[in-house]
């Protein structure tokens, strides 16, 4: 078994400092960082949200593999829909899952009371600033883990009390800011900048993105295209297959007005997306569906630079098996 000195203990308590000189991090044994204490789960891998693709069998997966399973509360119709999402995963789980609010959506607030009377005890939260969504969680028993592109929103997520952060790099697939930064550069920046303890994301598909990971500070990651590709994601095999053929080169960042999202440069996106200023809303499609289908030929498909390190569809015990050995 491989072993990679890291900086953060195993099986002890997390005292933010460094351990003494030739300790070393066993995959094999449970975690205990503020990560896992506050999860409640063995590694410190978070399923990043992906609307309308975080099927409830995809979720409870990554808790039984010893992750944390999120359900993206963006695709729930409204509080009914997102309580039958959660009470699937429970059928299929008894461990720790929880769900990601969109900060810009206005039901994120009315989801706060179901997912409290549930019994999920940490949420993600996303795109916007959390400054509303704090007080409503916080006031409910439930930590704030919030997604944050550069060092000024991860200042502005302490500020507003967020629990945590999850520093993205643009590697990542799906929706991110115009102006992204490396996962290499960002998750150091925020380390530095901020006082509570810090996730990375983009890019990490494997063992050693999950140990560069805590080599940058972080003291947990976050993973979603590598998730994608997994058997038990709802998605078609013919786009996992897309996934896993893919080269570290082909996807493309298009823009959308504010924001920019990182998709696979499919024939479609090649045709009438990739030379675009931006890409209207006709275009866009619905991919969720489109994907699930397997019928990619009339919209964009998100993913992250990592496709090009996706060899095989595997299980997702097999993936965070592989990722912390």
């Amino acid at each position: 078994m491989m072993r990679c000195r890291i900086g953060t203990a195993t099986n002890t308590k997390w005292t933010g400092e460094q351990e003494e000189p030739g300790s070393t991090y066993d995959g094999d044994k449970e975690m205990s960082n503020p990560i896992t204490e506050m999860l409640q789960c063995r590694y410190p891998i978070i399923q990043g949200a992906m609307a309308g693709i975080s099927n409830p069998e995809l979720v409870a997966a990554v808790s039984e593999a010893g992750g944390y399973g999120l359900l993206a509360s963006g695709s729930a119709s409204g509080p009914e829909d997102l309580q039958a999402q959660m009470e699937a995963v429970r059928k299929l789980t008894d461990r720790p899952f929880g769900a990601n609010l969109i900060a810009m959506n206005p039901r994120s607030a009315e989801y706060v009371d179901v997912i409290a009377d549930f019994g999920i005890r940490t949420v993600t939260t996303s795109a916007g600033s959390p400054k509303a969504l704090v007080p409503l969680l916080h006031e409910r028993g439930i930590k704030v883990i919030h997604v944050v592109p550069s060092v000024a929103y991860a200042l502005t997520a302490e500020a507003a009390g967020a629990d945590a952060v999850v520093a993205e790099g643009t590697e990542s697939g799906g929706m991110q800011g115009l102006q992204g930064v490396s996962t290499m550069v960002l998750v150091p920046a925020v380390v530095d900048a901020v006082s509570i303890p810090v996730l990375a994301a983009g890019g990490i598909a494997d063992s050693r993105g999950y140990r560069a990971a805590f080599a940058l500070g972080a003291v947990g990651v976050q993973v979603g295209t590598a998730f994608m590709a997994s058997k038990e994601c709802i998605i078609h095999s013919d786009v996992k297959n897309l996934l896993v053929e893919a080269a570290e080169t082909d996807t493309v960042l298009l823009r959308r007005g504010r924001v920019c999202s990182r998709a696979v440069r499919t024939q479609f996106v090649k045709e009438h997306l990739e030379d675009a200023s931006e890409v209207s809303s006709s275009y866009r499609g619905d991919w969720h569906n489109a994907a699930i289908e397997g019928d990619v030929s009339c919209t964009a498909v998100p993913a992250g630079q990592c496709v090009g390190l996706l060899r095989t569809v595997r299980s997702v015990r097999e993936i965070i098996e592989e990722m912390v050995s």
